[in-house]
């Protein structure tokens, strides 16, 4: 398989990918993450970019991700919301998983808002549903069906029980 190759290949994956902690909040726009590709304060913030952004731009399709590489003497994150503000998130000589847990307490949605998205995604209605809580009580409600039996009478030879009394006839 050709997505398979490469350093890491897992993080291709889509069960990786799925796995991520960080949603990010609605108002997020752009998020961009800054380091060098060398130092040693700049470690988790490579690893940050290597294991967790694949996860992050799988998690938020609608959030424009970038990074930028060797053009800063300490690395940060910056997050750009609708309305214009920025919001500056320090990672110098924090390792990736601090990095993580910073972001979701800072721009990620809460453990509450997920819950009830997840619900919202879950409950969606369908319109072919019917029944008790449903829009349409009853199927002789959706156009092109039959009416009711108990309203109209169904034509004999559309019921089973006159069918099998004509073939044993």
């Amino acid at each position: 398989m050709p997505f398979m190759k490469g350093k890491a290949p897992v993080r291709r994956s889509i069960q990786y990918l799925s796995s991520g902690r960080l949603a990010l909040k609605e108002k997020i726009k752009i998020f961009s993450v800054n380091y060098n590709t060398y130092g040693d304060h700049h470690e988790g913030a490579r690893d940050f970019v290597f294991w967790n952004i694949p996860q992050i731009q799988y998690k938020n399709p609608a959030v424009q991700v970038i990074t930028f590489k060797n053009m800063t003497p300490s690395p940060f994150i910056r997050c750009y919301y609708e309305d214009g503000k920025q919001i500056l998130v320090d990672i110098d000589s924090k390792n990736r998983d601090e990095i993580m847990n910073h972001l979701i307490k800072v721009v990620g949605k809460s453990l509450e808002t997920l819950k009830a998205e997840a619900k919202m995604a879950e409950k969606q209605d369908n319109p072919a549903n019917f029944g008790v809580g449903c829009t349409k009580h009853c199927i002789c409600e959706v156009p092109g069906q039959l009416p009711c039996p108990g309203v109209v009478p169904v034509p004999k030879h559309m019921r089973g029980k006159y069918r099998y009394q004509q073939q044993h006839q």
